[in-house]
């Protein structure tokens, strides 16, 4: 079979030398090895820096390269670079040849996979809040902050108008990630969110749009008290197991594993939203996302057809013609 693969990507000349140096932490400015590659990773910063055009404030780091596999993109390897300035951060992924001499930016795909497998794959729903029907085509999973003002503003989107419009088609996760240098509530709200969710995924959304409705009059120390006088209203929580549950350890792990999640999918802004793993950042129109998500049903369903387009069934001696009903 041929293996064949997609490369979107701007390919040049590095002109990079190889060195015999041993295996380096992977830093900029070091040489890399790995699986009998050398990497001259001080000649390739100093390329990408002309790229990008990176000037030298703007503090570079790399990962260890790592193997595209021998299928995907064979005598290459992957290099992940980072550019921070002022508390921002610009991720960017090269290929590198083996011999150092062509680099590839971008991302190269395999078309016998989903373009957003790697992203599917790093998306651990288990026990997170939902909404919609288990195993609707079209999954979403939100990656939202109880403080930030565009999560509020995309929540009534897609918490309530794309849900409607999609009923039985589009399965719903929240996940956690508050972002705690500039929001001081967000992490205690996340927590408390965890919290109701253990004793009820209704009252959790219930709380989610509470919450998001009165973000404006809640601060870190006004959200313990505010939050605790709303859910006495939920007949469907025990509020002492919500004290209990406050106090543990239990959800404030559990939010970092959120977090966890989102620090892996490089995640740099809230809301975040991932259809079928495909990466949508920031307040997205109703109708944009909509039509997405059509065309996620209906790639779902051109592909059930493709697979079932090809079975023959043979009519074999004494058998009737399919379809016919009875037997000669």
């Amino acid at each position: 079979m041929l293996k064949r693969f997609l490369v979107v990507a701007v390919v040049a000349a590095a002109l990079l030398g190889q060195t015999a140096a041993p295996p380096a932490s992977g830093s900029a400015g070091k040489s890399t090895s790995v699986t009998g590659t050398v990497l001259d990773t001080k000649g390739l910063e100093a390329y990408i820096r002309h790229l990008l055009m990176w000037p030298p404030s703007v503090e570079v780091s790399m990962t260890f390269p790592t193997p595209t596999g021998p299928a995907l993109l064979p005598g290459f390897v992957r290099v992940d670079v980072s550019g921070s300035l002022g508390g921002k951060t610009e991720e960017e992924s090269f290929f590198v040849s083996a011999d150092s001499q062509t680099v590839i930016r971008g991302d190269v795909f395999d078309v016998k996979r989903n373009p957003f497998q790697s992203e599917i794959e790093l998306l651990k729903t288990d026990d997170q809040p939902f909404l919609g029907v288990p195993g609707a085509p079209v999954k979403v999973v939100e990656f939202s902050d109880f403080q930030c003002p565009y999560c509020k503003q995309e929540s009534g989107v897609v918490r309530a108008q794309l849900m409607q419009a999609f009923p039985n088609d589009v399965q719903l996760f929240y996940m956690d990630y508050p972002i705690d240098n500039i929001h001081p509530f967000a992490r205690g709200a996340a927590v408390m969110g965890r919290c109701i969710y253990a004793q009820n995924n209704a009252s959790f959304w219930a709380y989610h749009d509470w919450i998001f409705e009165h973000q404006g009059e809640m601060t870190a120390a006004n959200l313990r008290e505010k939050a605790f006088d709303y859910a006495k209203g939920d007949t469907h929580l025990d509020m002492a197991k919500l004290t209990t549950c406050a106090q543990a350890q239990r959800p404030r792990a559990e939010v970092e594993h959120s977090v966890a999640i989102g620090d892996a999918l490089k995640i740099s802004a809230t809301p975040t939203l991932f259809i079928n793993g495909r990466r949508m950042v920031g307040t997205v129109a109703l109708e944009d996302l909509k039509m997405v998500v059509e065309h996620e049903i209906a790639w779902a369903k051109a592909q059930k057809k493709d697979a079932d387009c090809c079975s023959v069934q043979l009519a074999l001696p004494g058998m009737a013609p399919a379809g016919s009903g009875e037997a000669k």
